[in-house]
């Protein structure tokens, strides 16, 4: 059992840090909601802290999950930050989806203090958080991943290294790269299905156990054709990832129409005010024109 620090008590960073505390380890807390953390010791027990450097202190293991670089560096940069709490032999574990570009500069920054760094963006959603069961994709090196891996698998089915600084961090870029065009595709056939007035709970059946399978399609398909798109993965987060994305296509030269295609979609909605809806809204602009 280890001495844990976890900043960031969102949708995804609460349950993940009650896994921790709930199998035993010694799990300090930071949220800049001060309420937030007071539920969570309320709920799990452990202890929370005023600072991000007070919750790292003594930690061998700090874990962040925030909401973009900037707030990244907001919580491990700085006096206050959790890497001035940090010691010698620490890691730090960021599982914000964020830039492979801020992964090498942590790197590089943790490394001048002889601290441990690696990115961890994680797959799963809120569902995945509170059942233990999320995808982990890692970047950095062998030795910091061999050091926090066992740690990680409290409340994920998958832990991988993929490689180097960033790696992580550009394997989610292709995962929701590949979602963003994978839910588009089914919102059509969806629509499509429900215009011709199929039954569409057969059709679900039926081509989920052919090509056309996916966890999308088992997860989405009948609350898409309901209507249904208040849960889930919102579309504010997904175009704040699918930005990060196209920002990356551009310095590599990869070429993404689908992704920026899907990523207008999403921008269609929220004018429509579904910000906070759940990804598959994409059938609402073709069930609704």
């Amino acid at each position: 059992m280890a001495k844990l620090g976890f900043i960031g008590l969102g949708v995804m960073g609460y349950p993940m840090a009650g896994h921790l505390q709930k199998a035993g380890h010694d799990v300090t807390v930071y949220n800049r909601t001060v309420a937030k953390a007071d539920s969570w010791v309320a709920e799990y027990g452990g202890s929370q802290a005023e600072t991000p450097r007070e919750a790292a202190a003594g930690a061998s293991i700090v874990f962040t999950i925030v909401g973009a670089d900037d707030d990244v560096r907001a919580v491990v940069l700085g006096d206050d930050g959790a890497l001035a709490g940090c010691s010698p032999g620490t890691v730090i574990v960021d599982h914000t989806t964020a830039s492979a570009e801020l992964a090498r500069v942590m790197q590089l920054v943790c490394d001048a203090d002889e601290v441990g760094f690696v990115d961890a963006p994680v797959s799963g959603g809120e569902s995945g958080a509170q059942n233990g069961k999320l995808t982990v994709m890692c970047g950095g090196s062998q030795e910091n991943f061999d050091a926090v891996s066992e740690v990680i698998e409290t409340y994920a089915v998958a832990v991988t290294l993929i490689g180097g600084p960033g790696s992580g961090q550009l394997t989610k870029m292709v995962n929701q790269i590949c979602i963003a065009g994978l839910l588009q595709g089914l919102a059509e056939g969806m629509n499509f299905g429900v215009r011709a007035g199929l039954d569409m709970g057969i059709v679900t059946d039926v081509i989920g156990k052919g090509a056309a399978g996916s966890w999308q399609l088992s997860n989405r398909g009948d609350t898409m054709v309901a209507g249904e798109y208040d849960f889930g993965f919102a579309i504010d987060l997904m175009r704040k990832d699918l930005g990060i994305a196209l920002s990356e296509s551009d310095n590599i030269g990869a070429s993404l129409p689908v992704a920026a295609m899907v990523d207008q979609l999403y921008c269609q909605l929220q004018v429509r005010g579904k910000n906070r809806a759940d990804t598959s809204a994409l059938m609402d602009l073709l069930a609704n024109p």
